[in-house]
């Protein structure tokens, strides 16, 4: 596999770390369910406006744009709510350690649906990632005196949901060769848009009202951050996405918690702990094996 797959992937966890901060200030400012609403929508309308100036739409059966719609529904629609969620209890940093376990998710439904061997390689790999994981669970305990269960449970359920998104999309993409990533990302923000238009229908979330209250500044924030955590964070994801070994993917997501932890100290004006130390130096260890 090429190796560039690799850097697809911690790209998009980069930007995604970035969005990540504006996401957890405004899910508390408001809800999880409104910033989700924005983060699709602006989402949805850049990856239309890419298609239609920079690309080219394709022609895809109908079945594989409805499973589109139902992934990006479940992951990045009902998924997405879980997660914000949980940013807003836990924080970023923390949340996103939860998702160091989709590796083990994503291997087996890999191994049974793709027929992706896990060699030694790759489960060396895994292990210095999970190894990074732990530290940052070593950490959270100690600083929180507690695993928040609570916290942890919303995180996972997300999680889980964002893993069953993945793998209808790597399906989608096995038997619609057309499809590239941008295409599929359009129709994933449509299923997310879908849903949670559904939810203000049932409980408003009062998307323009909030976003009038807002001044310039945050409005600035609220779009760049869309734009960086999920426009850009999700194109780089698919684009691997379509060709990656599942369970070596998600075990780069942990670069996720690395990037989210040390924009924290950046935002928060601390230094860098031990503990993010190691797990980046753990984190380097994964990633020399997978490429090299």
């Amino acid at each position: 596999m090429d190796n560039k797959i690799y850097f697809y992937a911690v790209a998009a966890n980069l930007f995604f770390a970035v969005g990540s901060q504006v996401y957890t200030n405004y899910s508390r400012k408001f809800s999880p369910s409104w910033m989700n609403f924005v983060k699709a929508t602006i989402a949805l309308f850049a990856f239309g406006l890419t298609l239609t100036i920079l690309q080219q739409w394709h022609e895809i059966p109908l079945k594989y744009i409805c499973l589109l719609l139902l992934s990006g529904a479940i992951g990045l629609g009902v998924g997405d709510i879980f997660l914000l969620k949980a940013f807003s209890d836990m924080g970023p940093g923390r949340t996103l350690i939860i998702f160091g376990f989709q590796p083990l998710i994503l291997g087996g439904f890999g191994y049974l649906l793709f027929d992706q061997e896990m060699d030694m390689q790759k489960l060396s790999a895994i292990f210095f990632f999970i190894l990074c994981l732990a530290t940052f669970s070593i950490e959270s305990f100690k600083k929180s005196g507690s695993w928040q269960m609570a916290g942890i449970c919303i995180a996972g359920v997300g999680m889980t949901l964002d893993a069953c998104g993945v793998v209808m999309t790597r399906y989608i993409f096995d038997h619609a060769p057309s499809l590239v990533a941008m295409e599929g990302n359009f129709y994933r923000c449509l299923g997310a848009v879908t849903i949670y238009l559904m939810i203000s229908y049932f409980s408003p979330i009062h998307v323009l009202e909030r976003f009038k209250s807002l001044d310039l500044k945050g409005r600035s924030i609220v779009l760049i951050g869309c734009l960086f955590g999920t426009y850009l964070s999700l194109m780089f994801y698919l684009m691997a996405v379509k060709e990656a070994h599942l369970a070596s993917l998600s075990g780069i997501a942990i670069t996720g918690t690395i990037f989210s932890n040390a924009f924290e100290c950046i935002v928060n004006k601390k230094l860098p702990s031990r503990y993010l130390i190691l797990s980046f130096i753990f984190f380097l260890m994964g990633m020399k094996i997978l490429i090299f």
